[in-house]
């Protein structure tokens, strides 16, 4: 079983931990957040969130299609805005899937984590063919020194309990609002823009090509964009994710955002792009004047998209 990635320093120790895959740090996991933040501040002593490397389903299932709605620098930084002062990857293995609930809370929680309390969601499952729940958890934090709080579920406006897999499909489906009520924030990408194939340059319209990598797949299309160019400050743009079917059909989709009233060189930059609205299904145009056209509109629809959200 491998221990946290980083050590546990001395005064983390004995720390209020929140547990979890923390995809998103969504309005569920905010919530379990907020429940150890609440024994942090009751007894105090720090709060940290623990979270597990690779996600276990990457783990289980090494072939299935990209599904992460974060990297893990966003979701650090997602949990660093809830007051989380220290976040402890923990190795995720053939050990630790296969270990007894006991030798999870024991050797991980109480020796590895030093863990004063745990929170966790209702539905949170552990050990070999997940075994352990709340109530096992419960009894053993009893025995072995932690206290254990399980939090209920989160509903959405429209009544849906609020959950990674949810949020998934909501994003796949181009419905970005749905996503944002459920994420507390636009869902964005981050990456290293890449050179392309400079077509969009041709155009007149410049784009900064990111990589989706690891990121759930969303709707094909346009969509309206805000971009950190990494200095915080928010540029709009209209963003393409796809394959590019009219100018030569690329092999996996590439998000190729372009910023409004922008110059510069972008090249090996690292950059956010928060996905606001989407516009427009993917599309293969009869030839490149046609999609000259199409592209000038999308961006007065993006700039319209973006005075509204």
């Amino acid at each position: 079983m491998n221990a946290p990635s980083s050590s546990v320093p001395d005064d983390a120790r004995g720390a209020a931990i929140a547990l979890g895959n923390f995809d998103g740090v969504h309005l569920g996991h905010q919530a379990v957040v907020a429940s150890a933040r609440a024994i942090a501040e009751e007894r105090g002593i720090a709060l940290g969130a623990a979270v597990f490397e690779p996600h276990p389903r990457r783990f289980f299932q090494p072939d299935a299609p990209p599904f992460r709605l974060q990297s893990n620098a966003q979701r650090a930084r997602a949990l660093a805005e809830l007051g989380v002062e220290e976040v402890f990857e923990i190795g995720f293995d053939a050990a630790l899937a296969g270990s007894s609930d006991r030798v999870f809370a024991e050797k991980l929680l109480k020796d590895a984590l030093g863990a004063g309390h745990i929170s966790v969601g209702d539905d949170f499952r552990f050990g070999h063919k997940r075994m352990g729940d709340v109530t096992s958890l419960t009894k053993l934090g009893q025995e072995l020194g932690f206290t254990v709080d399980a939090i209920g579920e989160v509903s959405s406006e429209d009544n849906l309990r609020v959950s990674s897999t949810v949020i998934r499909e909501a994003i796949a489906a181009g419905a970005m609002d749905k996503a944002r009520a459920m994420l507390t924030r636009p869902w964005a990408i981050e990456g290293e823009v890449q050179r392309g194939f400079q077509r969009g340059r041709e155009f007149g319209f410049p784009t900064a090509n990111l990589s989706l990598g690891d990121y759930v797949r969303p709707r094909l299309g346009v969509y309206a964009v805000r971009v950190d160019l990494g200095h915080g400050v928010l540029l709009p743009g209209a963003a393409s994710v796809g394959v590019n079917p009219t100018v030569g059909a690329l092999p996996a989709p590439l998000l190729e955002a372009h910023l409004f009233d922008f110059s510069g060189d972008l090249y090996g930059k690292h950059i956010e792009v928060e996905l606001i609205a989407f516009l427009r299904d993917e599309d293969k145009f009869d030839d490149t004047n046609a999609l000259r056209r199409q592209m000038t509109q999308d961006v007065i629809n993006a700039r319209r998209a973006l005075v509204d959200a």
